[in-house]
């Protein structure tokens, strides 16, 4: 028998040290996705430039398929992870680069003020959010249920907008999609530390750890977007 009094102690410090290296594994994936992303971006606005823009102008049709390519690898990252980490890696290094491209082409709408403010602000409360969701003892999942049922009416209310073409609306939009990936973000962070602690045993670290990273990738891009409209639509006014 091994019912030591110290056991207990040392299999508390072992989760703890396995739940740290886990945190610094998908937090450190999740960082190397948005320098991919930032190096994929600022490639395509100077080295490449004139030749994606030119692709695209002969190509228009391209440009749904940069936009709809994430949906797909994202799907396929949720799905293999746990069984094939390092092709999941993989899909997870080429969601960054599209999203990259994506944001060079909208760029151009945008200052090098707007952008740095965008960066700056989106870092800030994505750190202090995952923070706080990872160290709270509070359950986050109510929240985080009732901000991604917001996230689909806002969806909604966006597709009926690209109609209405109100930038008034868009300007709100921003900020409402800020509030729900401040959420998010913090849920997630929080459902990530539980999944590893329940389920780590049996599924591959490794793979929890891309799952998890491909989420806080998720948020901090959405929030980088909407600080970004809010920026821009305000030194419009």
């Amino acid at each position: 028998m091994n019912n030591f009094p110290g056991d207990s102690g040392r299999r508390v410090v072992a989760d703890q040290a396995g739940l740290n290296t886990f945190l610094t594994r998908m937090y450190g994936y999740m960082t190397l996705a948005v320098l991919v992303s930032a190096l994929s971006a600022w490639q395509t606005m100077t080295t490449f430039r004139n030749a994606v823009m030119g692709y695209f102008g002969v190509h228009p049709g391209m440009v749904w398929l940069i936009l709809l390519l994430p949906f797909a690898l994202t799907m396929g990252i949720s799905f293999s992870a746990t069984r094939n980490p390092v092709g999941s890696f993989i899909m997870l290094m080429v969601v960054a680069i599209i999203y990259g491209v994506e944001f060079a082409l909208i760029a151009g709408a945008y200052t090098g003020t707007n952008i740095a403010a965008a960066f700056v602000s989106s870092a800030a409360v994505f750190a202090t959010m995952t923070i706080y969701g990872t160290v709270t003892k509070r359950d986050l999942s109510k929240f985080g249920s009732q901000a991604l049922a917001a996230l689909v009416a806002l969806f909604i209310a966006y597709l009926i907008n690209m109609f209405l073409k109100s930038p008034a609306i868009a300007y709100i939009f921003s900020f409402i999609a800020v509030i729900i990936f401040v959420v998010l973000t913090a849920w997630d962070a929080q459902k990530m530390k539980q999944i590893y602690l329940n389920y780590s045993t049996a599924n591959s670290v490794a793979g929890l750890a891309i799952i998890g990273a491909l989420q806080l990738y998720l948020d901090f891009i959405n929030l980088f977007i909407s600080f970004l409209q809010i920026f821009g639509m305000s030194n419009r006014d």
